[in-house]
């Protein structure tokens, strides 16, 4: 891999959600950059391509299989990286789960917590244990995904939109109370990335990716690597004076 325009040279990554979607492009692109990864997910089978993917391509990759929503398995992932590539200066959090367009009052329990407990409790425990490392070593750089759906209300649940914000609201308090420590937490806010879950939802909703399209300056679904090569730079040393931030990676959609 070329050495001359890498962002994250020397860097130990963890990335979440990474056995498909914008997870899997950004083992590549952070890999391409520099870094070495330990990628989590819960699939194995899907995981452990990937991470071979890495290797043939000249990257250094790890992977672990858990669960975000689990504190237990997301500090297995992080003592990973530590043991691994010696400390863990870099942390993307993408896992996370979709919705289905159920209206509020007919949101069960278990699709609530399904969508609270990956996409909020996940992030919770990525920074709990990803923040430790990163005190210890000096300091770090965290992403989170959020979407544009924790800009403005979207047309999907009202579980996921809650918890998007939600998401936006841990990356500000987190970048508020670390910043002096050498720890920088942004968010990116992603619209329809061509990732699994949009495209499962677009085919049982053939009509909503028209009209996004209709709604968005940039009028096309963009590719899942173009939402990892946001998250590398922010992750990366070129955005040393970026904190707190919710970069909207939508082809203008929050413009209009």
């Amino acid at each position: 891999m070329s050495t001359n325009s890498q962002m994250l040279t020397g860097k130990s990554a963890l990335i979440t959600g990474a056995s498909s979607g914008v997870g899997a492009c950004a083992a590549h692109v952070f890999a391409r950059e520099g870094a070495s990864v330990v990628l989590m997910a819960r699939r194995e089978e899907r995981l452990a391509a990937v991470a071979e993917d890495v290797r043939r391509a000249g990257g250094r990759a790890e992977y672990v299989v858990g669960d975000v929503a689990s504190s237990s398995d997301m500090a297995r992932a992080v003592k990973t990286a530590v043991e691994c590539f010696g400390g863990l200066d870099v942390a993307f959090n993408n896992a996370g789960v979709g919705a289905h367009q159920t209206p509020l009052h007919l949101t069960g329990e278990d699709e609530y917590d399904e969508i609270m407990d990956t996409n909020v409790r996940g992030v919770w425990n990525g920074l709990s244990h990803q923040v430790r490392a990163m005190l210890r070593g000096g300091g770090g750089a965290v992403v989170n995904n959020s979407s544009v759906a924790g800009l403005v209300a979207t047309p999907v649940s009202a579980a996921f939109i809650a918890a998007k914000h939600a998401v936006i609201g841990l990356t500000r308090a987190a970048a508020a109370e670390y910043g002096a420590q050498g720890i920088r937490i942004n968010a990116i806010a992603p619209g329809i990335a061509g990732s699994e879950v949009v495209q499962e939802w677009f085919s049982r909703h053939p009509e909503a990716e028209k009209l996004l399209h209709r709604s968005t300056p940039q009028p096309r679904t963009p590719e899942p690597q173009e939402v990892a090569e946001a998250a590398a730079w922010l992750c990366s040393d070129r955005a040393s004076f970026v904190t707190g931030v919710v970069l909207p990676v939508d082809g203008g959609f929050t413009v209009l």
